[in-house]
């Protein structure tokens, strides 16, 4: 018997990218720029058209500087500039859009997107679902059971366990550990000094996870790889920070999501509340015409 689908869509990924790539001509009835909203619509309305799922969620980033990480590492993400206001108010608004649609939004401002996805895909998970997540972030390797597949909606390719270590060298319940070894350059994670990817990788194919390899650092010299002996004294030096961000690099599985499969289930929007926001943010015809078609 074939396991139900639901698909967990990195909302705060499209949205960004919408932001990057859309012209900045689309405003909205009061002159505000829109082109990530515009761009995001664009996105959801093919997903659904293409899919039609009964069950899915959309999980956005609630702030870059309030996840339960900011607290026990401030670095967390500080390379990162904040969204200026246009962004910040767009990102509502492609809430606004997925809630007309009747898909629904998940956000929080002590878990971040990956972590809400997390915790459905974990619930669900125990009600006989497998999930598609709907991204290219690699943090999500990790969360990949049996039955599980990633999508990288923009180039068109999915993946399941056996792609993740085809792409990174490492299992699904490596990858946080991985991460938290050679560190993770997007979220201002720095991983143990001289320990890059392939180092990493050779480690935890020899040890298994990251407790192991800090548990028999002593071993590590006598590995066949480059600078082994330099690498255990990193490791030696390093351990307490990199069970820190292993902290960091873990997606959550306990964020505070809906138990029941019915919250996951795509309602029926309604089409004066579609109506009023196409008005606002002026779509066009042809965008008018697909969201409509989605709540008929």
């Amino acid at each position: 018997m074939s396991r139900p689908a639901v698909h967990l869509i990195d909302g705060s990924l499209y949205v960004f990218r919408a932001w990057h790539s859309m012209p900045d001509e689309f405003q909205d009835a009061e002159g505000h720029p829109v082109n990530a909203v515009h761009g995001f619509t664009r996105f959801l309305c093919e997903l659904l058209e293409r899919v039609k799922p009964e069950h899915l969620a959309v999980a956005f980033d609630a702030s870059l500087t309030t996840s339960f990480r900011n607290a026990i590492y401030p670095a967390y993400k500080a390379n990162r500039e904040l969204p200026p206001p246009d962004l910040e108010r767009q990102f509502v608004l492609c809430r606004e859009v997925a809630e007309a649609l009747g898909v629904p939004v998940l956000i929080d401002h002590t878990y971040e997107a990956d972590d809400l996805i997390g915790s459905a895909l974990w619930s669900l998970r125990g009600h006989g679902f497998r999930s598609v997540i709907v991204s290219a972030d690699k943090d999500f390797g990790q969360l990949l059971g049996e039955y599980d597949e990633q999508w990288d909606y923009a180039r068109g390719t999915r993946w399941g366990p056996a792609g993740v270590h085809e792409r990174m060298g490492v299992h699904p319940y490596q990858v946080a550990d991985y991460l938290a070894l050679c560190g993770d350059a997007v979220d201002n994670i720095p991983g143990v000094p001289g320990v890059g990817a392939k180092t990493a990788a050779a480690l935890l194919a020899h040890f298994g996870n990251l407790d192991a390899l800090l548990d028999r650092v002593d071993e590590v010299p006598f590995l066949r790889i480059r600078g082994a002996a330099s690498c255990a004294a990193k490791l030696r030096e390093h351990a307490e920070a990199a069970r820190l961000y292993r902290r960091l690099t873990r997606i959550a599985l306990d964020a505070p999501v809906a138990p029941e499969v019915d919250a996951w289930r795509r309602r029926q929007g309604e089409m004066a509340t579609m109506d009023a926001l196409c008005e606002r943010l002026r779509f066009g015809p042809l965008t008018r015409t697909r969201l409509k078609a989605l709540l008929s």
